[in-house]
């Protein structure tokens, strides 16, 4: 599995940058997700499973992707 860079700068296969925050525990799950904040507009701080985060774009539904990954650290 890939390592999450804390601090450190994600592009997401659309084109949006964010960094990643930190790590937290889902409270329903116990799952880890990633909680990052979105580098453009309002600067928002979003959250996902550290799985789905670090997982490789679904390529039936976007074969027409650049980036191998759905995130990928670009700084």
């Amino acid at each position: 599995m890939r390592e999450l860079k804390i601090g450190g700068v994600y592009r997401h296969f659309k084109g949006n940058e964010y960094r990643v925050e930190g790590t937290a525990r889902d409270s329903e799950t116990g799952g880890t997700v990633v909680v990052y904040r979105q580098l453009y507009g309002e600067g928002g701080l979003w959250m996902r499973p550290l799985g789905m985060f670090l997982s490789e774009v679904d390529r039936e539904k976007y074969p027409d992707a650049e980036q191998k990954f759905r995130f990928e650290l670009i700084g």
